[in-house]
């Protein structure tokens, strides 16, 4: 990865809907190259996808909670069956393996406390091996970014 590449990839964090012309002009480059350029860090995993971002309280989701789960059992099997049932929920935007207290960390989004509550009962704590969960509720966001330190 050389200066050029990390310029594109500055360009495409802080502007992800550029045109390839404006990128390729920006890094001084022309249209094909950059393109390339692009192509590979896309195939060499380095750029994994582009997404949109959208404003969960402008779609009504105003609960953002942080669950730590506690499994009993750390075999292989359970461990798998857990992480495979997180995939499946849509409320659950991110999932981490943690060391320390916690094994699970989950970040949660829902429209409601009340709702957040039903997710718990129903869901979470029924997830395998899951012997705990203690929720943290976010008070205030004060930073949030995609945007990675290169």
């Amino acid at each position: 990865m050389d200066e050029i590449d990390l310029k594109l990839l500055h360009l495409l964090q802080a502007f992800p809907d550029l045109p390839i012309a404006q990128i390729a002009d920006k890094v001084g480059l022309s249209h094909t190259p950059c393109w390339r350029r692009l192509k590979n860090l896309e195939q060499e995993g380095v750029i994994e996808r582009r997404a949109v971002i959208l404003n969960p309280k402008s779609l009504g989701i105003i609960v953002d909670v942080f669950a730590h789960l506690r499994v009993a059992q750390q075999d292989e099997e359970t461990l798998e069956a857990l992480e495979a049932q997180v995939q499946a929920h849509p409320e659950i935007v991110e999932c981490f393996s943690m060391s320390g207290e916690s094994d699970y960390m989950l970040r949660v989004m829902a429209r409601s406390i009340e709702d957040y509550e039903v997710f718990l009962k129903k869901i979470l704590v029924q997830l395998p091996g899951v012997s705990s969960v203690n929720s943290s509720f976010v008070l205030k966001r004060v930073k949030l970014t995609t945007d990675l330190p290169l």
